[in-house]
């Protein structure tokens, strides 16, 4: 059963439940044994030995350690002459092996957030008694009691609310409370969010009270679903892992190719030559197979492993701390980021964006509030439970987001906290939120004088007016198109204060205000970070809990939802199949009111195109799809511990642009490492033809197994790790992504270390040559000359391979400078002490010196040579248009995809206006648009409207001298031709009295705000923009809101033309 859809009575019969006793002790025991206690399963740990073998089974560790064993073989044939070789590569293997097993066990520490989660113990009805139980103890048709800071123990269906508002951030990551109600019909595919008749395990009630029968328990519950999904992930493979497994291959290849062919070349020559033969294919065994042992670049894991430490340490200043070694080249590759909306591209805060102020909608923030905007934020801030203090120097928000919201509106606009509110506008009773009224009231004395100020949703509170309701209620709507959440605010003259205030004695005959509306706005690094990705190729798509309408408003202002691109809901994309959303997957750019379900699912579509996946999240919900994704990024501050155990990289600062900084550094990381297995396999591959053709040509090897050793660990070791330290190059954020399947040998390194290590080799060959020459034969004098020429030509060519381009344009590493310093002086120590003769050396006279510096400068001369004609070859050839930059697909989603249900752009109506008043013609300078903010137009103004003032405050040396406006009384004449208010007929209406109403269109149109709002969302909610109404999703995304047509405040408008879309443009 499908218990969010069922009727409640089909519910409460099919769990066999009396709703007013609860279940029988002896049924519950049954139950208990049939479906096990409430809580989740654990996983079975690892246990160390399991985890640090699993790190041995890497290709190229495995490759390390079939060296070490043949290294190890080596020297005991030699009578344990070196015992370096063999002992240095273990220790390699070790160390790499201990820091993969420091870096593991996300998904255990995932589930054991989850099971602290859970509540420690519950409220049941059993045998008509409340008793207090350990949440482990509940069965399916048990009758919990749930009130005001409880964790829910358990799924479970709603019976009775009163008031009841839950906080399912945990699940959905939408930080808002939930008013649950006891809806019946709500559809069967409906997201967790929508579901307000149920409630579920590890969230909490905020406020109110609720009765509830429980539906499922332990690992058959919302969040045991996810248990189940961590419990079973399968842990991705990196696309590093790949790229060195690619790796560890070739060279395994090539060291057994080049084993064989230098085995078979010598046998040929011992048979030809004959002698002591079984002595010599004992020493040809152990060169072959040292030569092959030096094909292998033993220090490369070691490199990657500093250079993703190294990343580690500098993400770390930047905010993100990152869980897993190769999560940061894994971030590097990304070419789609699926990220959460609230938190992580907005501010997580209500924000009071606009306002209207019965004239006109204002734009908050641009200049000056006029006195009329002021008045409407004092009301606001009156009826009002919200408070924001200051904490250690930051900003505390307590109460419901949406008054918060507006009480820091007071703050930043008017000086005034809310206790300052309270001391100027005493509170003398109030009609707290009600669900089914929608509305907030409270007395306030202003000037000794008590007003009823109301404050709730448009379409409830603006009917219950005297006046202004028409174009309040297009106001509205044009606010609600835009994502506000809107407010109403109106207030009423009362003669005293009535002993016990109802509805009908305070919400009535009311005099409209203004209307606030609030949104979470976008981070202002947001839309800098996306516009960088966009032009490094790399796909933002928002995934969020949030309503469509919302969630697009946001995406379009952000630049993630553009033309040719859709939004969806969760129960859109859960009527497409798999096939369906796999061809579809590109063309979708946001996703709302989503299940953890859903998000796999899309992580799943875009690996299944070849991408590379990077996910954020906060909540419970996110977790599964973190694990999922190929990079898992946590929310640091708001992020439940859940998610930061199933995540790779956490981010300190919940910021957007904090990941795409992220990506340049993973970017700059894997270029590195890329550098570094050129550099040292350009070097190995010299080394190893040097030997392979001096044994052809002289039959003698130019380099002993020490000297090898030597070259590899000391010479090439230092400047390899330098190379894993360069800076990240100016272009690396234009270039696209790099597919997932790219090879290491890719942007043809494999070219240019081939040709290069052909260009070391004919060194070390020349040089050697030279040495015979000149020591009339001496293979130790012709050796050490290929040594020094060698040694000293590879630290030249770690400065050619920094850059693609000259090293005359590019900015020194000083880094690449010490260990240049550092492999040059240990091996002139080498070569100028007695310490030569452990290494088979010997001493070489001046004149050689010259020729080995000269030798050793070859690789920078031609490697300039080539940077220099490849530059250019590109001066004659057209440059390639940027490929980098994402633009999306312009066909239409399959027929799979049912009609996304957003409001398509309408013609723009020309309006003719009549001229506007002048400002200066204002009689008391209230009309007067100096210094206020601007105002968008298409909302034509009310007569009088917003010309009034507040009331001197009585109390002695206050110098708040604002005033409260009367409400100015329709069909006056002196309204219909001067904005401004006479003084004459500034006062406060007398209790009872009433405002004229509109003559024209007199029936209210609160209606039409009424299919923008969703005050069911949250106290006092207003205007939500709902899906129906809203303009976001898809190209033609903009506003629908025009002055209707035949509307007869067109012919008392002023004479400008405007449209809709000019009104945007405001």
């Amino acid at each position: 059963m499908i218990w969010h859809s069922a009727p409640l009575t089909q519910v409460i019969k099919e769990l066999r439940v009396d709703a007013d006793r609860g279940l029988p002790t002896g049924e519950a025991e049954i139950r208990l044994k049939e479906y096990g206690p409430n809580r989740l399963r654990e996983k079975k740990k690892k246990s160390f030995w399991k985890r640090f073998s699993q790190q041995l089974k890497d290709y190229m560790v495995i490759i390390l350690m079939i060296a070490a064993a043949i290294s190890l073989v080596v020297t005991i044939l030699n009578r344990g002459s070196d015992w370096m070789e063999p002992i240095l590569i273990v220790a390699i293997v070790i160390v790499n092996a201990l820091l993969g097993v420091l870096q593991e066990s996300r998904a255990e520490k995932a589930l054991e957030a989850l099971r602290n989660m859970t509540a420690p113990s519950a409220k049941v009805l059993r045998d008509g008694i409340v008793k207090v139980i350990g949440a482990d103890e509940l069965v399916p048709g048990d009758i919990i009691l749930l009130e005001a800071g409880d964790y829910i123990p358990a799924d479970a269906r709603l019976i009775e609310t009163a008031g009841l508002h839950c906080d399912e951030s945990s699940l959905t990551g939408e930080s808002v409370p939930v008013e649950k109600l006891l809806q019946e019909g709500i559809p069967d595919i409906a997201g967790v969010g929508d579901r307000i008749n149920m409630v579920y395990a590890g969230c909490a009630v905020s406020s109110g009270r609720g009765k509830a029968v429980v539906t499922d328990t332990g690992m058959r519950t919302e969040m045991g679903k996810i248990a189940a999904v961590l419990v079973n992930a399968d842990e991705n493979v990196t696309p590093l892992k790949i790229k060195l497994a690619q790796l560890g291959k070739t060279l395994g290849m090539l060291a057994l190719c080049i084993c064989f062919i230098i085995f078979v070349v010598g046998l040929i020559r011992v048979l030809i030559e004959g002698g002591s033969w079984i002595e010599q294919i004992v020493e040809l065994f152990v060169t072959s197979v040292s030569l092959a042992v030096a094909a292998i670049p033993e220090g490369l894991p070691a490199i990657v492993t500093v250079a993703l430490a190294l990343g580690v340490q500098r993400m770390v200043k930047k905010r993100a701390i990152i869980r897993h070694l190769p999560a940061v080249e894994t971030l590097g590759s990304a070419s789609v980021i699926c990220t959460d909306k609230t938190g992580t591209l907005t501010q997580n805060r209500m924000t009071l964006t606009q306002v209207y102020d019965g004239r006109r909608i204002v734009k908050l923030g641009e200049a000056p509030l006029s006195e009329q905007v002021q008045m409407l934020l004092r009301l606001a801030g009156m009826c009002n439970d919200g408070r924001v203090e200051m904490r250690e120097g930051k900003p505390v928000h307590i109460g419901d987001p949406t008054e918060t919201g507006l009480v820091a509106a007071c703050i930043k606009y008017l000086g005034l906290d809310k206790t300052e509110l309270d001391n100027i506008f005493p509170r003398l009773g109030e009609i707290p939120f009600d669900a089914g009224r929608k509305l907030m009231t409270t007395i306030n004395m202003i000037n000794g004088r008590p007003f009823a100020v109301v404050k709730g949703a448009p379409e409830v509170l603006l009917p219950l007016c005297m006046q202004h309701t028409k174009h309040a209620a297009e106001a509205a709507e044009k606010m609600a198109a835009g994502a506000l959440r809107v407010l109403a605010v109106a207030i009423k003259p009362l003669e005293d204060v009535p002993a016990n205030p109802t509805s009908d004695q305070l919400e009535r005959d009311l005099n409209f205000v203004g209307l606030v509306g609030l949104m979470d706005p976008p981070r202002p690094e947001a839309a800098d970070a996306i516009r960088l990705c966009q032009s490094a190729g790399i796909r933002t798509v928002m995934i969020t809990g949030d309503h469509i309408a919302t969630a697009s408003a946001i995406a379009k202002q952000l630049g993630i939802l553009q033309p040719g691109t859709r939004a969806i809901t969760g129960e859109e994309l859960r009527q497409m199949d798999d096939a369906a959303l796999n061809r579809n997957v590109d063309k979708i750019a946001v996703y709302a009111r989503v299940s953890p379900e859903d998000k796999i699912r899309i992580v799943k579509a875009w690996q299944y195109q070849g991408h590379v996946v990077a996910m954020t999240g906060d909540g419970v919900n996110d977790a599964p799809a973190l694990q999922t994704a190929d990079i898992g990024c946590a929310m640091g501050a708001a992020g439940t511990d859940v998610a930061k155990g199933a995540a790779d990289m956490i981010l300190t600062d919940d910021n957007f642009s904090t990941i795409v900084t992220a990506v340049r550094e993973g970017r700059g990381i894997y270029d590195n490492i890329k550098k570094a297995v050129h550099f040292l396999l350009s070097c190995n591959l010299g080394e190893v033809l040097a030997v392979f053709v001096s044994m052809l040509v002289w039959g003698v090897s130019p380099l002993l197994p020490v000297q090898l050793l030597w070259i590899n660990l000391i010479t090439d070791g230092a400047p390899a790790l330098a190379l894993g330290m360069e800076p990240a190059e100016r272009d690396i954020m234009k270039r696209p992504p790099r597919p997932k399947n790219e090879s290491v040998f890719s942007g043809g390194l494999g070219i240019h270390a081939v040709w290069q290590g052909f260009l070391l080799c004919a060194i070390a060959l020349v040089a050697y040559g030279l040495g015979l020459y000149f020591s009339d034969g001496s293979h130790a004098y012709a050796g050490t000359m290929a040594f020094a020429a060698l040694a000293f030509s590879q630290i030249v060519h770690a400065f050619n391979v920094r850059s693609s381009h000259s090293i005359f344009r590019t900015a020194l590493n000083p880094w690449m400078l010490l260990a240049a310093l550092f492999s040059v002086g240990l091996t002139l120590l080498l070569l100028l002490t007695p310490l030569r003769s452990v290494f088979g050396l010997t001493i070489l006279r001046t004149a050689d010196w010259w020729k080995i510096i000269c030798l050793a400068l070859v690789p920078l001369v031609l490697g300039e040579l080539v940077k220099l004609g490849i530059w250019i070859g590109r001066l004659f050839h057209k440059k390639p248009a940027p490929a980098a930059e994402w633009t999306p697909p312009v066909d239409r989603l399959d027929s799979e995809i049912i009609t996304i249900h957003l409001k398509p752009k309408k013609e723009a109506q020309v309006v003719r206006q009549e001229p506007a008043a002048s400002p200066e013609t204002s009689a008391d300078g209230a009309a007067s648009t100096e210094g206020t903010a601007p105002a968008e137009e298409g909302i034509p103004a009310e007569d009088g409207a917003g010309k009034q003032d507040m009331p001197p405050v009585p109390e002695e040396g206050d110098s708040y001298t604002d005033v409260l406006p009367a409400p100015r009384r329709h069909g006056s004449e002196e309204a219909a031709e001067e904005p401004a208010v006479p003084e004459a007929d500034n006062q406060i209406p007398e209790a009872g009295e009433k405002t004229a109403p509109l003559s024209e269109g007199g029936e209210s149109s609160a209606d039409k705000a009424s299919a923008n709002t969703d005050a069911d969302s949250e106290k006092d909610s207003g205007s939500d923009a709902s899906p129906s109404s809203s303009p976001s999703a898809g190209p033609d995304n903009t506003s629908p809101i025009d002055v209707p047509e035949g509307n007869p405040a067109q012919n008392d408008a002023p004479d400008t033309e405007t449209s809709s879309s000019q009104e945007e443009k405001e």
